[in-house]
């Protein structure tokens, strides 16, 4: 049914209220108890999570995380997805995603400082991939260069799987003082309930309805469920917001979102344990003519919803007159625990706040878990291609391939105080005047969960670990975006439940808290549903962002040092899939131990300026890492290889890094890793013009850097990449 909800639901609801809801009434337990909203299908599974340490200041349950960054200082942070509305139309699907994450920071009370993005789109030779990409990288540009908040990081991969159903996750990042946190819990009886920011029209309705389900060969007639954004109104209320945040008036606040006016009043009196009256009349509309039922469920961009102090209330009207926005009290809080809805004289809903906020279906759903692929012997492959070729095959493949195309779509610099930007491992951002920064990045290695959930979310949570270590950070905390198929499959549920479970066992491992996250789910095609992608956004310290490291080779002559071991692991890694053309094995193993062993030692040897170049192995393993690394600084290097060369240079290892350092700290580097435990190999030098791999022939720097950098505009130029 249009509305979402299941028989045995409807039925719930009806008896929850002792009568045949009203029309408006059934829009609003729809909004409220899908998936989307309400996480009915994942909220067991999530409660296993970590979420707690000494610098988490909020966890998961408010509109953002927040941790303390010392100096009084906080750092707010999430991740949401904007999947189905992107698929139907891209650019305003994408600009929204955007728009709906820099709100769920700044309600907290934080200026948004940073924005990243974690993108997935079918196989480029699909017909619609090319617009697609188009599109969506067209609206994270057009809504975060309007707004002001320089889009630093992220994530950009292709495959099939996704043919029907692309991902677009969106990452907001932002400061507030660690004392003046604002949360969505109201309190007080009788205090004004106050509708912010934009007008209320008919785009967004059933939003987060078509977000909870799967799409079927109608997608395109969805379209007029995806909202439409303004990013110059959301500077607007950005900045009203935050000088009302500062004079006080503020009991409680919460972004419109999914679900509207509906989900933000029931969820600030829900978990404040008051009653919502609302009056419909006193709505600012932008259209004529709506109904109770449609302002409820709009999904327009740009709107709050606030609790304010009754005496703070002419102060707070003259805020936001003056920034040029809709200022209007809607309603009020009341002791009744009632969510009252009044429009043209007439109660069209009045319902128990509590069981719509809190106490939606709970489902323990049947999952089975993925059957364990096969370990790949390395050396049972024979390498279809030399190693040099292979390696300019991997670099100029979409997933491996210079992202350049997208980002410089971006302002990546804006607000002047980005350190490091897209292009390296995790960006860096300075914190004011600094010397501190934020290290920021998002990962996910779908392959792996694919094969093996559990050993995928531990190996997600690993890899930002490691991609904050190698710029110098501290790493601090995570947020989420766990996207997944149709959960009422039990192989997909099984895949949300493996994957969860690893996410939370490499957390608390690393002491690296989840302290935010969203979950999307029924991402689905005529049947056909996604790898699972549980993407991890991750958020460190740098003490000093003139120390932060990149990868970049910086001198010749330097020593070529492999942390972490070179066991050659290749089942599901980038070369088994793009070189042999096999999509088969298990992954590599994540040993959490030695995960955290060998990242505090490379993390102390940054500290110490000991280090000339690190970056973390992942996707294409040693070989690709050092293409990145010589590219990025312009010098050749020259490394031998250990055993089988397409292993060696090939495998997924997880817990490594490859770093560069002055000669003369070699031998003492080497002695302190063996006292330690951890893994340390020379393997060669640094210098030259040419990357020479074992016994390969010799590639020049300049072959290699186009190589990499010219698939994407190639791809994104063709002529059949206009609109089909």
């Amino acid at each position: 049914m249009t509305h979402g909800l299941k028989p045995d639901e409807y039925q719930r609801f009806v008896a929850l209220i002792g009568r045949t809801p009203t029309f408006t009434e059934l829009g609003v337990v729809s909004a409220m108890w899908n998936e989307h909203c309400s996480y009915k299908s994942s909220r067991l599974h999530l409660r296993g999570l970590p979420t707690k340490a000494p610098w988490v200041i909020q966890g998961p349950g408010e509109n953002a995380g927040v941790i303390d960054i010392g100096d009084g200082e906080a750092c707010v942070f999430k991740m949401e997805s904007h999947n189905h509305p992107s698929f139907i139309e891209p650019y305003q699907g994408a600009a929204t995603g955007v728009g709906g994450i820099l709100r769920d920071v700044f309600t907290m009370g934080a200026r948004p400082v940073a924005c990243l993005d974690f993108l997935r789109f079918g196989s480029p030779d699909h017909p619609k991939t090319r617009h697609l990409v188009a599109g969506v990288v067209a609206g994270i540009g057009g809504y975060g260069n309007a707004f002001g908040v320089p889009t630093v990081g992220g994530s950009v991969g292709f495959h099939r799987r996704y043919d029907g159903n692309i991902l677009v996750n969106a990452m907001a990042v932002g400061v507030a003082r660690a004392d003046a946190i604002f949360t969505a819990k109201a309190t007080g009886v009788g205090n004004p309930i106050v509708y912010l920011g934009s007008k209320t029209g008919r785009d967004g309705i059933h939003g987060a309805t078509m977000a909870s389900a799967a799409f079927e060969a109608d997608a395109e007639e969805k379209r007029p469920t995806v909202q439409v954004g303004d990013p110059f109104s959301e500077k607007l209320l950005l900045e009203a917001c935050l000088e009302l945040m500062a004079s006080g008036a503020v009991v409680a606040i919460q972004d419109m979102g999914a679900a509207g006016l509906t989900s933000s009043a029931v969820e600030m009196g829900a978990r404040g344990d008051l009653g919502v009256e609302l009056d419909l009349d006193a709505v600012p509309c932008r259209e004529a003519g709506m109904s109770a039922y449609e302002m409820l469920l709009s999904e327009s961009q740009e709107r709050m919803l606030m609790v304010l102090k009754p005496e703070k209330e002419a102060e707070a009207e003259t805020i936001f007159r003056k920034w040029g926005l809709d200022f209007a009290v809607i309603g009020k809080t009341t002791g009744t625990k009632r969510f009252v809805v009044r429009h043209k004289g007439e109660v069209k809903a009045d319902l128990p706040i509590k069981e719509l906020g809190d106490e939606a279906p709970l489902y323990d759903r049947p999952w089975t878990a993925t059957a364990r692929s096969p370990v790949i012997d390395p050396l049972s492959i024979v390498p279809p291609m030399p190693t040099d070729a292979a390696l300019f095959k991997l670099i100029s493949s979409p997933d491996l391939c210079s992202k350049r195309w997208v980002y410089e779509q971006y302002d990546t610099l804006i607000l002047g105080n980005t350190v490091q930007g897209p292009g390296g491992g995790a960006a860096v951002i300075r914190l004011g005047d600094g010397p501190k920064g934020l290290a920021l990045t998002t990962d996910c290695t779908e392959r792996y969960c694919d094969a093996d959930p559990r050993e995928g979310g531990r190996q997600a949570v690993a890899e930002a670990w490691r991609n904050l270590i190698a710029v110098g950070a501290r790493p601090l905390a995570l947020t989420d975006n766990l996207n997944f198929g149709n959960p009422e499959k039990p192989h997909a549920m099984g895949q949300l439940v493996g994957c969860i479970q690893g996410i939370g066992e490499a957390a608390r491992a690393l002491d690296f808290p989840i302290v935010s996250g969203n979950v999307s789910l029924y991402n689905e095609t005529k049947g056909t549903g996604i790898p699972p992608t549980p993407a991890i956004g991750g958020v460190g310290i740098v003490s000093d962002v003139a120390g932060a490291m990149t990868l970049a080779f910086k001198a010749e002559g330097e020593d070529v040092l492999l942390v972490g071991g070179a066991p050659g692991w290749l089942g599901r890694s980038a070369w088994l899939a793009t070189v042999a053309g096999r999509e088969e094995g298990a992954p590599p193993p994540v040993d959490l131990a030695a995960e955290r062993r060998n990242g505090e030692f490379v993390a102390a040897l940054i500290a110490a300026g000991r280090i000339g170049a690190v970056h973390d192995l992942s996707d294409g393993g040693l070989a690709v890492a050092l293409a990145e690394m010589a590219i990025a600084g312009g010098i050749g290097a020259s490394v031998e290889s250990e055993g089988s060369e397409h292993a060696f240079f090939f495998g997924e290892d997880q817990g490594r890094y490859v770093l560069t350092v002055s000669p003369a700290e070699t031998a003492a580097i080497a002695e302190e890793a063996g006292r330690l435990g951890v893994p340390l190999s020379r393997i060669g030098v640094t210098g030259g013009d040419t990357l020479r791999l074992g016994g390969a022939a010799p590639v020049a720097l300049a072959a290699l850097r186009e190589a990499h950098e010219t698939w994407f505009p190639d791809t994104m130029n063709h002529p059949q990449g206009k609109n089909p």
